[in-house]
């Protein structure tokens, strides 16, 4: 049997074979769900969706965005692409999406640095909560005040007598100044009440040298990079910044449990579309990552990178976001850093 009337018509005039109508059936009939998928009344789907990344490949952000879009992929049955466009804060990404066509297809990962990019630039070519429109966060990974393992502190509370006895006299490193690192360094310089001098280095690597070099005392920094030296026993944690200890040091503990007040720091990454997005396409999204998020072996890949899961709806990854860019202006006007 053929499948609408034109079809009739064309089996007739050819005469061909039983088996022939029953192909055309089939391939006729699997079209609607093939132009349906992924975004039911949400826009074509015949082209890949893109994840902007504003990091080079192989950080935490690269490699989060990667286990999640190979299992998007899967679900939604097409191709996820990751684009890294990294420079300029982040900026040169984000203004990329917030441009693009709002179907879907084109989404940016967000991050501290989408946060903080708001307080730290004097003017930015979009408006970061107008512009964009949060689908849910990724997950969160941990920040830790790390030590040489030679060090003459074994705790945090050790350290922060020292540097109240001594004032002036400790130096604590971070990677670029405006990093979410270096703010870290001085949202622990003013809820601890210490005098220390905050010391800004290039790269990780550079400040793990001169941790271990003796040019600095202690060092803040995104714990994922630094496992291995903490693993070869080249240096230690005295710390975590988060609001819960790492799964992956349970042992260490929280600034917060060192009754150092309001020092609560963590990284996130999340993904978010351009702002006219349409409702159902953000919520088709939504729904598919959230599965992704919580399937087991997604998981797992995710706190091999020392990265917690964190699904939510996008009502509260917005809200996620328009808090962060409240707490680190907060930070960057404290610390007196000038906007760029």
């Amino acid at each position: 049997m053929c499948i609408g009337q034109p079809l009739k018509s064309l089996c007739r005039d050819f005469a061909v074979s039983p088996l022939f109508y029953a192909v055309i059936s089939l391939v006729f009939a699997a079209i609607p769900i093939a132009w349906a998928a992924p975004f039911e009344g949400g826009g074509p789907t015949k082209q890949p969706i893109k994840i902007v990344i504003p990091f080079g490949a192989g950080g935490v952000a690269d490699l989060t965005a990667r286990v999640v879009g190979q299992a998007l992929s899967e679900r939604l049955g097409q191709p996820v692409v990751i684009e890294n466009k990294p420079g300029a804060g982040g900026i040169i990404a984000s203004d990329l999406v917030a441009k693009s066509e709002p179907d879907g297809h084109t989404l940016l990962l967000i991050s501290n640095a989408t946060a903080v990019s708001s307080g730290l630039f004097k003017s930015l070519p979009y408006d970061t909560l107008k512009d964009f429109a949060a689908v849910s966060l990724l997950g969160t990974f941990d920040i830790a005040v790390i030590v040489p393992e030679n060090s003459k502190f074994s705790s945090l509370n050790e350290l922060i007598a020292y540097a109240k006895a001594n004032p002036g006299k400790l130096n604590l490193g971070s990677i670029n100044i405006g990093s979410t690192q270096n703010l870290a360094a001085e949202l622990f310089k003013s809820t601890a009440g210490i005098d220390l001098q905050v010391v800004p280095f290039n790269g990780t690597p550079s400040l793990i040298s001169a941790l271990r070099g003796g040019q600095i005392d202690v060092g803040i920094e995104i714990l994922t990079p630094v496992l291995p030296q903490i693993k070869a026993h080249a240096i230690k944690v005295l710390a975590i910044t988060g609001e819960k200890r790492s799964s992956s040091m349970p042992e260490v503990p929280t600034a917060l449990e060192s009754q150092i007040k309001g020092m609560v720091a963590s990284s996130w990454n999340g993904i978010a579309a351009p702002a006219r997005t349409p409702e159902v396409t953000i919520e088709r999204l939504n729904k598919e990552i959230v599965e992704v998020l919580r399937s087991p072996t997604v998981r797992q890949k995710l706190l091999n990178l020392n990265v917690d899961p964190k699904p939510t709806t996008p009502q509260q990854a917005q809200d996620w976001l328009r808090a962060e860019i409240k707490v680190w202006g907060q930070v960057i006007d404290r610390a007196g850093i000038e906007k760029q």
